[in-house]
């Protein structure tokens, strides 16, 4: 995709540039570079003063990341109906099939019932 926004050196104002193909005959020879907003030509692409060029500021590095964030501790996942037996999942609904009910993942009850995953099963998803 071919920048567009620049910043005109001629008016000095946030501009686009403008393309205009050089033809000799029917033969594409070139493009013209002006500035949109004043008509200042530009010699080549090189000499276009892109705003994008423009170098930012950089505010965070990678030393301010965390290193490995914990969203959960240890025990506050395990009782989440998500890993319930009773959970039940389908396109349309998140349900829980001891209270009738629909939930969603991250809710929790008293009545939990850790989810065992049997690898003997015929039905995998």
């Amino acid at each position: 995709m071919a920048k567009v926004e620049i910043n005109c050196t001629n008016c000095g104002t946030e501009s686009f540039l403008h393309r205009d193909a050089l033809y000799e005959g029917l033969t594409k020879t070139g493009e013209s570079l002006s500035c949109s907003a004043c008509g200042h030509v530009y010699p080549n692409e090189e000499a276009v003063p892109f705003l994008n060029e423009i170098p930012q500021a950089i505010v965070f590095t990678d030393a301010d990341r965390s290193q490995n964030p914990n969203i959960f501790s240890k025990t506050e996942a395990e009782n989440l109906c998500r890993y319930c037996t009773n959970y039940i999942v389908n396109p349309f609904t998140q349900f829980c099939a001891l209270h009738k009910k629909e939930v969603q993942a991250t809710e929790s009850c008293p009545q939990f019932n850790k989810y065992e995953d049997n690898s003997d099963s015929k039905f995998t998803l």
